[in-house]
């Protein structure tokens, strides 16, 4: 059942659009790319190593993709098998690989990034820029909000008239 206050039925209608609009935004991406032959996991690893540069060891890339490294490992496995991308052992560390995109991966990440801006201007238009700004100030202080939020709930009290365990 949802909150009854206002403020909280809100912020629970917010946390559920926020939800649906990722889930949506990512099927119409998955529907669009699927004829290139990839996964979700295979699209967004390659669109992130091109926008945020390669040569990432598999630890950092896994936690900006907020995945498992065993999962990454799976994605990398393929993407390598296609040659779409490279690992080379660390020049920091020798336990450790980065990952590099390949000559080939060029146009496939472009034909990615042509879809997915497609993608983002037919979902908001129509939406003045003013207000995707707005939208978007919000939004970041609420991933602020999260990362401040401890990882673990917090312990509760023991209720008034109950001794704790």
């Amino acid at each position: 059942m949802p909150p009854r206050s206002s403020l909280a039925q809100t912020q629970w209608v917010l946390g559920n659009t926020i939800g649906l609009i990722a889930r949506r935004w990512r099927a119409k991406m998955d529907g669009r790319i699927a004829s290139f032959g990839l996964t979700e996991a295979r699209w967004r690893t390659l669109l992130h190593m091109a926008r945020n540069g390669d040569g990432l060891t598999q630890k950092v890339l896994a936690a900006r993709l907020v995945i498992e490294a065993p999962t990454l490992v799976r994605t990398l496995d393929w993407l390598e098998k296609e040659g779409l991308v490279e690992r080379r052992g660390s020049p920091h560390d020798r336990r450790s690989k980065t990952v590099h995109l390949t000559e080939k991966a060029g146009p496939l990440v472009r034909a990615i990034e042509d879809v997915a801006s497609g993608v983002r201007a037919e979902m908001m238009a129509g939406i003045p820029e003013a207000e995707l700004a707005a939208c978007l100030g919000v939004l970041g202080r609420l991933v602020e909000g999260l990362a401040a939020l401890p990882d673990e709930a917090p312990e509760k009290e023991p209720e008034r008239g109950h001794r704790a365990a």
